[in-house]
Parts: C-alpha cells; structure tokens; sequence
C-alpha cells in the first residue's frame, strides 16, 4: 500500500479497547514511556497495603488520646473526627490554625483549632502571609496518616483556648506533643499488633493487585518493596494483602528486592549499609556477598538498589503515597521516577463526573458575570472621565443620564446572577471534602498539594492496580499546560 495510502487507512480506525473509567486512570504531569522504565518499585502501607483510613485513623487517635491521659491531659472527652480535616492541609504553629494554601502559598481557608475562619477573620489574619513550607512555621499533612494528628492537634488547641492545659503549653509545643506522641503510638508496637490482629478490619482488598504486579514481572521489570515498616509487621500484612489471590504461593516471590525498616526520605540520599533479617524474632547478618531475591534486608540505601539492579535513576519507577518522603526526595536526589497513590482521588473524580454538567453551566454563568463586570468597569471610567473632561472610549455614549441608567440595569443583572452562581459555587467547593473542597484544588487554583504533585510526581493515580490499565508498555504524554491567555488566543 502506498504511504499515502496507508496513512489515509490508519487515520479511520476506531480504538477498539475503551478508556479505563476515569477514577482509574493515572494522571501525567510528566511525559512516562513505560517501556523505559526496568525496575518498579513499592511503598507498602497506604501504597501496596491500603487501609480503610477510618479504621486505621480512628485507633491512631485512640493510641494517642491514652497516652495524652496518661500524661495528665484532660483529652478523655475527645473523639475522633475524620471529617474534621483533608490530606494537603497545613499546620500553622504560630497560631494554632489549620490552612489550606494554594500553589503560591497563599491561604484560601483556615481554622481555627475546629472551628473555620470566615473569610473575614481569615483575610485579617492571612493577607499578607504566605504559606513557604521551608520554614519551621508549617508543618505539612501529606499523608492519610495525618487525619488523626490534624484532628487531635485541633481539638487540643481548643482545650487550651478555654485554659484547660495549663499554661507551660502552647500553640506550638503542642504540635510536638502531638507528633511525638503519634510517633511513639506508632513505634511502641501496640497499635501494628491490633492492625496484625484483625486486618480485615482495616484493609481493603484491591483483587487486580497481583495481576498488575505480575504484568509488570513477566514484561521483564524488577520490583521491589522499599518500605519504613518493620519486618515483623510487614510480613503479616503483605501475606493477607496477597493471600486472596496467591493461594498458598509465598508473596516474596513478586519481588526481587524486599528492605525494610528503609528509613525514608533518608533512604534517598544516606549510606547506610543494609543487613540481612534471617527470622521473624529480628535477627540480623551484615550482607555478605550479592543480594538474592527472597531474602529480607533491612536499612541500607537507594544507590545499593541502582548497583544491584545495573540501572540509572531514570530506569526506575518508585510508587508510593507519600508526596515528601516518596515522591519528592527520590525524584530530586536519585533522578528516579515517581508515582504518588492518592486514595481519595477515586471518589473526588466520580463526584467531579456527576457534578460535570453543572460545573460547565457555572463556568457559562462566571464568563458572563465576567463580560457584566467589564462592561461597568468601562462605563464607570467613562464616567470619570467626563468628569475631567476627556474623551470617553469608544462604543460607549457620552451621556451620564445614559451611563448611569445602563450601570444600574447592569448591576442588577449582576445580583440577579450572583443569585444563581453562589449556590453552585457552594456545591463545587465541597467536591471531595465537605469543609475543604477539592484535594488538589484552593479556589480556582491549585492547591498546595497540588503544586508538590506537579513538581515532583512524574504521574499520579488512585491505587496501584491502575497501572495494569496502563500496561507496561504504556506511554503517557503529559498534557499541554494550561495558561491564562489561552482562552483568548482559541476566541473565547
């Protein structure tokens, strides 16, 4: 067939195979040819393993609302809230808030300890500060695990607004207590041994898992599992993660590297040797000799995984949930490239498909309330400037009477839709959360959580079984960014 020929034929194929639904695809802020990549590796808890973050948060909460009583704090009338707060919110030190910021930093919602600012208090108290996550000021919630610490954190600033902590407490110090104490919830082996104990309760079950990762295998890739988690934890969690689909077959051998206990985000960019766990007690060797698949390391470094797999940074794929200890240092520091699980996409997007049609009705409304408020901008100038004795602009009459009449026609048209719009702008602010809207979204803007994706995450997804929609043999192609003037230069 003729070149011509042939690419008239190739133009009218239909694709035959449809799209994943769209709460499943993975989602490119960076051009991926899965073809590249050699070696996929896996975060574990909320990656690999997810949990139902209710269950899980809510024991956290309970871990850590003991040891605050045993430490003489009057927490006993607390309970846990997990609509209180959102994954990408940020704490404010200073003053005790909770703040959603967007990319440039700048805060478009707070609270106070519970309670929400209204936009009043919060201009007030924010208008000419910005969020830089540099500074010791903020701490940031990047993870589903911090549900329970922003929660607690909340109510603990409202306990010593009403004097009941005494005065050695402050804003301040109390977000170290709490973050020291969640570690210490965390550590002490209590709250795993509940999770270990019954994780039906706390685990959902993805059934596309293993295949997705046996795709991977079986197209030639490495995997690995780099996770902060101990051994004694991981291995029960990832055999009833796995079971379901394995049978009696041994989980390990999905993997050609298991470490644990890596110790993230230092894993990325230390030297630490890794040593070899030979029983369930803990027992440990120094690595004697090449590594093998299905032994279990502990500690070490992501530069022994390139030497052990012969690879360069950009062969690697590294998915995980965390956006610092994950995404960030392992793309800055290794070149590796990344993939961020964010759970709670899934049901933002279905919501974001149901709302659509009203979304496309709003964003009609805001164009024309827009082309209402240009119009009385160019007539109050007209007015001013017949005031001084200047020429008014054009298409626009040089009579006040005449100026004044439309400006008020164009003002109540203005209210008339302000009417229709403040309702619907309401319902797609709590897209994804009733309090703090849309995850990657502050306003009209992207978040600041957003901005940490973009600039750090290669592609993003829901859950890791989406990658079998993406094949390994995939290629993503990042979009072509959005500017401000592109409406104007397509005649919008």
């Amino acid at each position: 067939m003729p070149a011509d020929g042939m690419k008239a034929a190739m133009s009218t194929v239909t694709p035959a195979v449809p799209p994943p639904p769209p709460e499943r695809r993975v989602f490119c802020n960076r051009t991926l040819n899965m073809r590249s990549i050699r070696a996929v590796g896996f975060d574990m808890d909320y990656t690999l393993v997810h949990y139902d973050e209710r269950a899980w948060e809510a024991r956290a909460y309970a871990h850590v609302q003991q040891h605050l009583l045993d430490a003489g704090l009057p927490v006993a009338g607390l309970r846990f809230r997990p609509d209180l707060f959102a994954r990408g919110l940020v704490l404010d030190r200073a003053l005790g808030n909770v703040v959603k910021a967007n990319r440039f930093g700048y805060v478009t919602q707070a609270a106070h300890g519970t309670q929400l600012l209204d936009h009043e208090a919060q201009r007030r108290v924010y208008s000419q500060v910005w969020v830089d996550l540099s500074e010791p000021r903020w701490v940031f919630l990047n993870t589903l695990f911090s549900l329970s610490e922003a929660c607690i954190y909340g109510q603990l600033v409202d306990l010593l607004d009403a004097g009941e902590l005494g005065r050695e407490l402050d804003y301040d110090k109390l977000v170290d207590l709490v973050g020291d104490t969640m570690n210490k919830a965390h550590l002490e082996g209590r709250l795993k041994a509940e999770i270990i104990a019954d994780p039906q309760r706390f685990v959902d079950l993805d059934p596309l898992l293993v295949q997705t990762l046996l795709d991977l295998r079986q197209a030639g890739k490495k995997l690995f599992l780099a996770t902060n988690s101990e051994w004694h934890y991981t291995k029960p969690m990832m055999a009833w993660t796995f079971a379901p689909s394995l049978g009696s077959a041994d989980w390990k051998g999905l993997f050609d590297l298991i470490v644990v206990q890596a110790k993230k985000p230092s894993f990325f960019d230390g030297n630490a040797p890794l040593t070899e766990v030979l029983d369930d007690a803990g027992t440990e060797r120094p690595v004697d000799g090449p590594l093998r698949a299905g032994a279990i390391y502990r500690g070490g470094n992501a530069q022994l995984v390139q030497e052990h797999f012969g690879l360069d940074g950009a062969e690697i794929l590294y998915v995980g949930d965390h956006v610092y200890a994950d995404v960030h240092v392992s793309s800055q520091i290794r070149r590796w490239r990344t993939a961020l699980v964010l759970r709670e996409l899934e049901h933002e997007v279905v919501q974001e498909r149901t709302f659509a049609a009203e979304q496309r009705e709003l964003e009609t409304l805001m164009h024309e309330k827009a082309l209402l408020e240009h119009e009385q901008a160019t007539l109050r100038l007209a007015l001013q400037r017949l005031e001084h004795g200047a020429a008014v602009p054009l298409d626009v009459p040089a009579s006040p009477s005449l100026l004044h009449e439309r400006l008020r026609v164009l003002r109540s048209a203005t209210e008339a839709l302000d009417l229709r719009i403040a309702p619907m702008a309401r319902r797609s602010g709590q897209i994804g959360h009733e309090h703090w809207g849309p995850l990657l979204r502050a306003g009209n803007d992207k978040s600041r959580l957003a901005r940490q994706i973009e600039r750090h995450a290669d592609v993003y997804t829901s859950r890791v079984s989406n990658l079998m929609h993406l094949t390994p043999f995939g290629y993503l192609r990042a979009a072509r960014g959005s500017l401000p003037h592109d409406e104007a230069a397509m005649g919008r």
